[in-house]
């Protein structure tokens, strides 16, 4: 039952997986996976320690695979495949090989699902952690032993290091955990088939049952504790444009996750009746929905935490609850339900095939404007970007594209690597830089009609008494100008 929906999820997921340039936040993949190891370490030090062990990964494979589009991307679809066979097999576990099945399928359409699995980013592959570690635990749960709980021992701080918020599904777990040591398996839903020897609800096994969770977790406290304190002192830099989570953030999340508002709300009425119609088994995938989601939107309202893609992997769950309502009937309806989901969620498919940006509507041209400077530039050209500290990233936009014919940085003294840095340092007086550069290009955000009045400070007077406009190219989102002395 897992073969199905692990390959319909590839085959979605990799469609156009190279066709939407990187945004943002995957520049920031790129500019962190090629640094080398101790640049890194030096880099989370600084910021994006929550990222840090997934960038060490992503250092690994574009050594080896590469920096293309498609190969930064390619480990989340990879990841959104897995998750997708996962789930159906959780479904098989947890209800039946139908219901699983549906699931798994459900899953693979959502556009959400296409989204984050083509994002060089870790969402995907927490996903694939909390699903992993979920069927991890039911089978531990069941028939306990050494190395089921070694197993779930191992998933839980990958999926900490990974994508710290994703570790909230804990509480899900806790409560499975605590119904069974305290009832046996039947009162958390996880009964399996009488033909399959259940040791886990004999009594002594029960009441060891909460002592071997605890040990089990040992490792993630060990290893994601010192994680948390590095985040935790750099979150007012890291988390500076997230405001306070507000009731209307709760409203708007299935469609968020699942980058649809129509086959979000699909998703919800049919988790609900998939609710309705399991009884006791919906406590854990239910409680691995709402529990986190709760748990971020509560935290969120004290501190600036609430982002509506960290809770992405919860959707596996909820189409489990999907899933088992679909089940309730014949199988050409069912599947006739996850098609209507796939059509309603065509136009998203498209629009994120065309950018990645958020919001959709305000979209950065990166790929364009290089284009342009490459084919304008000439030897001795030097380049600017304004603003230079912002989340847009400018000149990590320029160089990904650009590569090796990127204009020489004039007003940089200490790069991205030297800083430890997401961002480099400029000359505190710009006009000495800038002396002996005759044909320079700025690169500013947004579309500017005169693009050199945008820049601020010491920077634009500079470029205002030295330099006169050449030419101004406008693309979505930011602005080419060439200036010449």
């Amino acid at each position: 039952m897992w073969l199905w929906p692990a390959l319909l999820t590839l085959v979605i997921t990799l469609a156009g997986i190279g066709h939407a340039q990187p945004w943002r936040d995957e520049l920031a993949t790129w500019s962190a996976a090629r640094r080398p190891t101790g640049d890194l370490v030096r880099l989370a030090g600084t910021i994006d320690a929550a990222t840090g062990p997934y960038y060490l990964l992503m250092h690994v494979w574009v050594a080896v695979f590469g920096d293309s589009t498609t190969a930064l991307r390619l480990p989340s679809a990879l990841a959104m495949a897995a998750t997708a066979g996962l789930t159906a097999h959780l479904g098989e576990r947890l209800i039946d090989a139908r219901a699983g099945l549906l699931a798994g399928l459900l899953f693979a359409v959502l556009p959400g699902i296409s989204r984050y699995g083509q994002e060089a980013r870790p969402y995907a592959l927490a996903t694939l952690l909390a699903v992993l570690a979920t069927v991890l635990l039911v089978g531990a749960l069941r028939q306990p032993s050494w190395p089921r709980w070694a197993g779930y021992a191992a998933a839980v701080p990958a999926l900490g290091l990974v994508h710290l918020i994703a570790l909230t599904l804990l509480a899900a777990h806790a409560v499975a955990v605590l119904l069974v040591g305290w009832r046996g398996t039947a009162a958390a839903g996880l009964d399996a088939p009488a033909a399959e020897q259940r040791p886990g609800d004999q009594p002594a096994e029960r009441r060891r049952t909460l002592w071997r969770w605890v040990v089990a977790l040992l490792p993630a406290a060990l290893l994601v504790t010192p994680l948390v304190l590095l985040a935790r002192s750099q979150q007012s830099r890291q988390l500076d444009w997230v405001h306070l989570a507000r009731p209307a953030n709760l409203a708007a999340l299935p469609g968020g996750v699942a980058q649809s508002g129509v086959v979000g709300g699909l998703l919800v009425g049919l988790a609900a009746l998939g609710a309705g119609r399991l009884g006791r088994r919906a406590l854990l995938p239910g409680a691995a929905v709402l529990l986190p989601a709760l748990l971020l939107f509560a935290a969120g309202a004290v501190v600036p935490l609430w982002v509506t893609r960290y809770l992405v992997f919860t959707v596996p769950f909820a189409c489990l609850l999907a899933g088992a309502a679909l089940a309730g009937v014949r199988l050409a309806p069912a599947v006739a339900v996850v098609a209507l989901a796939g059509v309603l969620g065509l136009p998203d498919q498209a629009a994120l095939r065309r950018t990645h940006e958020w919001p959709r509507t305000a979209p950065v041209d990166y790929r364009g404007a290089a284009r342009i400077i490459a084919e304008h530039q000439q030897p001795g050209d030097g380049i600017a970007y304004s603003p230079r500290d912002s989340w847009l990233f400018l000149d990590l936009g320029m160089a990904y594209h650009l590569g090796s014919r990127q204009p020489r940085d004039v007003l940089v003294t200490r790069d991205q690597r030297q800083r430890a840095d997401l961002w480099a340092s400029e000359c505190a007086r710009p006009a000495g830089c800038l002396a002996g550069v005759d044909r320079l290009w700025l690169v500013v955000s947004g579309r500017r009609a005169d693009p050199v009045a945008a820049v601020p400070g010491a920077k634009g007077t500079a470029l205002r008494d030295d330099f006169t406009v050449a030419q101004v190219w406008p693309r979505p989102g930011i602005t080419v100008a060439l200036l010449a002395r």
